[in-house]
């Protein structure tokens, strides 16, 4: 089968400027992460509220933010090693309570796939 000088043309402008098919939406990110907000900030400066701060969470370990007074399950998680990354983030964000029985975290999760990973997208967008 033979193709035509310009439609492998057409195809390799269509591969250079789609976007890949995994790529993130940070600004959906930031939307879906104002549920967080009512317990969590994050950026620089970022302080503690009814849950910690989330900057400098990434390669953190679970339970060890200063200056907030985490569930012994989350302490636990930390010192057993569990450190926060994107997996990680992905699986507790899914189901909090599951991944982490015991936890204090009153919310039910990110059921969305692509929710979740434009989360994490937007928190590493804020935590350089």
């Amino acid at each position: 089968m033979r193709v035509s000088g310009a439609f492998a043309f057409g195809l390799a402008v269509f591969a250079v400027l789609a976007p890949p098919a995994n790529a993130q939406d940070v600004a959906n990110g930031e939307d879906v992460f104002k549920k967080c907000r009512v317990c969590h900030n994050v950026g620089p400066g970022a302080t503690n509220k009814i849950g910690p701060a989330l900057q400098g969470i990434f390669g953190r370990k679970a339970g060890i933010a200063e200056g907030f007074n985490y569930s012994d399950a989350m302490r636990d998680a930390g010192v057993k090693g569990l450190a926060w990354t994107d997996e990680t983030i992905d699986k507790y964000l899914n189901d909090p309570r599951a991944f982490i029985p015991g936890n204090k975290m009153a919310f039910v999760g990110v059921k969305d796939d692509a929710d979740r990973k434009d989360v994490i997208a937007y928190l590493r967008s804020v935590n350089p």
